[in-house]
């Protein structure tokens, strides 16, 4: 019976630590994202290219084709302005798995709804986006 409870509580202990960490690791995530999300709505390319791994790519279909465009080529699109009105980003879904995560995100826009998904790989204490793939559509 006392191994038992002994067990029943280092259990809990290694749970709670386990849910912890992870919390910890998807605050991280969220806050690469959100640095993502005012580059993007500010065009600020350093913030971009902040939390864009130098391999990252951006993957969409265009014309029933598949485009690759390079981080450079990304980043080259943006220019600075003030931060766009009436859009915001959100984190849709977080998947974590040690020092991996995938996450699904969409900028709304007030013509369009951007959803993006980014593949992201933690080094050096650092989150980031090493892939990203991108669809969109028009408001109605």
């Amino acid at each position: 019976m006392k191994t038992t409870k002994i067990l029943c509580l280092t259990l809990t202990l290694f749970f709670s630590l386990v849910g912890h960490a992870q919390k910890d690791e998807k605050d991280l995530i969220k806050q690469t994202i959100e640095t993502y999300f005012d580059g993007w709505m500010t065009g600020d390319t350093l913030k971009l290219g902040k939390v864009m791994h130098s391999s990252c790519n951006l993957k969409l279909i265009r014309d029933g084709q598949i485009v690759i465009i390079t981080r450079k080529n990304y980043l080259s699109g943006f220019k600075p302005r003030p931060k766009m009105e009436n859009t915001k980003g959100s984190i849709l879904d977080i998947n974590l798995t040690k020092n991996v995560a995938s996450a699904k995100c969409e900028i709304e826009t007030p013509k369009k709804v951007f959803t993006d998904y980014f593949n992201m790989i933690k080094q050096n204490g650092e989150w980031y986006i090493v892939d990203k793939i991108s669809t969109n559509y028009d408001k109605k």
